[in-house]
């Protein structure tokens, strides 16, 4: 073999593996999620609405949300809605009427939030809601991890009106992907217990 020869195959060698070793390694993309474009937040409320449907409550609810009885077809006294179609979200709420039984009435609440989440739950804080001014007490669950809901609360006078409600989504429990949605959406329900007023007191 003669020495240009074998440089032209040494350089066709070389030429190979250069190519060879330029390819573009293909990685794959971390699993991301879409980006949430949030409202700007505004209140409406007045008693017209609940005095409509004979709600014994009131609260300012957001301008995003469609607020009123269940409309689910169950057709039980007691029970409503906050509906966020934007976020396929909704707060439902069941009023009772207390009737010596609120013992009961908030131990079935705990007994919702703790036994029925406790084991997909990584952590379940509670806040303490107190305004004597209005008479409502109550607490505000808000649960970590993978949960069905993330926000539960109830609000009681203590004495005639006692109020459930939680947030729900009408989705596969994801956390990561809906953080941002329950952060923006907890404050929603916040501003609705701190607003909310009894018309029968």
């Amino acid at each position: 073999m003669t020495v240009q020869k074998s440089i032209k195959i040494l350089l066709v060698l070389s030429l190979l593996t250069a190519l060879a070793g330029c390819r573009e390694v293909v990685v794959p993309r971390p699993r991301g999620h879409f980006r949430i474009s949030l409202p700007s937040r505004e209140y409406t409320g007045g008693d017209s609405l609940f005095a409509r449907h004979n709600i014994p409550f009131s609260f300012e609810y957001p301008v995003y949300s469609i607020p009123g009885p269940d409309n689910s077809g169950v057709n039980r006294d007691g029970w409503y809605n906050v509906e966020f179609p934007r976020f396929r979200a909704k707060i439902y709420l069941t009023y009772k009427t207390i009737d010596n039984d609120l013992p009961e009435l908030i131990e079935q609440t705990y007994t919702m939030n703790i036994k029925n989440h406790i084991t997909r739950a990584d952590a379940i804080d509670e806040k303490l809601i107190r305004n004597d001014a209005e008479k409502i007490y109550g607490v505000l669950y808000n649960l970590k991890g993978n949960t069905a809901t993330a926000v539960q609360f109830y609000v009681t006078d203590s004495t005639t009106n006692y109020l459930r409600g939680s947030l729900y989504f009408d989705a596969v429990p994801n956390a990561d992907s809906l953080a941002p949605v329950i952060d923006f959406l907890r404050e929603d329900v916040v501003h609705l217990i701190e607003t909310l007023r009894w018309r029968n007191n």
